[in-house]
């Protein structure tokens, strides 16, 4: 999710994998495994807003939503911010439980995202 959202972002903007990583001062090889899957994203809220920088990602935006809360799923992270919900916490139980048992697609997660975003 996190790697794959990245690398399209960083596609787009035209920026090479060797020149991203020569301004996020990070090394090739292990960024690439970042953006295959194989390596788990920065969980460092500061390395994330420079990766966000070096794309052109503005910290209000729903694309740093987006790319943070990917960074928190595949880090294997339940946002602070969802934590801090009471409402949101003691839901999360029967959120687990229903997508263990029905399999939603990524498409419905996807939808189900949005309508959560939007508040119903």
């Amino acid at each position: 999710m996190f790697g794959q959202f990245i690398k399209d972002e960083r596609l787009a903007k035209g920026i090479g994998l060797r020149e991203f990583c020569r301004k996020l001062e990070i090394d090739a090889s292990n960024w690439s495994k970042v953006e295959r899957g194989t390596l788990a994203p920065p969980k460092d809220e500061k390395k994330l807003k420079k990766i966000a920088n070096i794309l052109g990602i503005h910290p209000t935006t729903e694309k740093w939503k987006t790319l943070r809360d990917q960074a928190n799923i595949d880090a294997g992270i339940i946002p602070k911010d969802l934590l801090s919900d009471k409402d949101v916490l003691n839901s999360l139980p029967m959120f687990f439980r229903t997508i263990r048992s029905e399999k939603p697609t990524p498409e419905d997660l996807d939808k189900l995202i949005k309508k959560i975003r939007k508040g119903g």
